[in-house]
Formats: C-alpha cells, sequence, structure tokens
C-alpha cells in the first residue's frame, strides 16, 4: 500500500466517506470533521505513519490537501 492510499484510507475510514468526497475535505465541512474529530484524525495519521505531529501542523491542517502538504514537507512522507 502506498503512503497516498494509507492517506486516503485514514480520511475514509475516520468520516465514512467515498475516496472522491475524502479529496475534497476540509476541517468542519461535514459534522464529523469537528474539533473532536480533527484530533482523532492526527492521532489516526500519527498510528499510520509513526509520527508525532508539531503542534502548528496539527492546526494548520484544515484540508486533505494540506495534510498531503505537511506531512510531504516536514515529516518526509512522499505521496
Amino acid at each position: 500500500m502506498t503512503n497516498y492510499e494509507k492517506y486516503l484510507n485514514v480520511f475514509t475510514k475516520m468520516f465514512s466517506v467515498t475516496e472522491e468526497e475524502a479529496v475534497q475535505l476540509e476541517y468542519q465541512g461535514i459534522p464529523d470533521w469537528d474539533s473532536v474529530g480533527h484530533m482523532e484524525l492526527v492521532a489516526a495519521i500519527e498510528e499510520t505513519f509513526d509520527i508525532m505531529m508539531d503542534t502548528d501542523d496539527i492546526i494548520d491542517f484544515n484540508s486533505f490537501e494540506k495534510g498531503k502538504e505537511l506531512l510531504s514537507k516536514n515529516y518526509t512522507i512522499e505521496f
């Protein structure tokens, strides 16, 4: 499984959305991605990639695409 597939899988499972819906998600764009859902998402991503995200990155993580950007730039995860 590629890193992209792992990342996408976290979103589809966490929020019970299709892959097409997942790639368009933004923070608070759906009821499940509220502040609690955000922390659960971060925890799942940290576990999936065996990383510990910086607080600033957790705050900046506001969409599917932004998350990919942060993980690539700050955690050397290639997509």
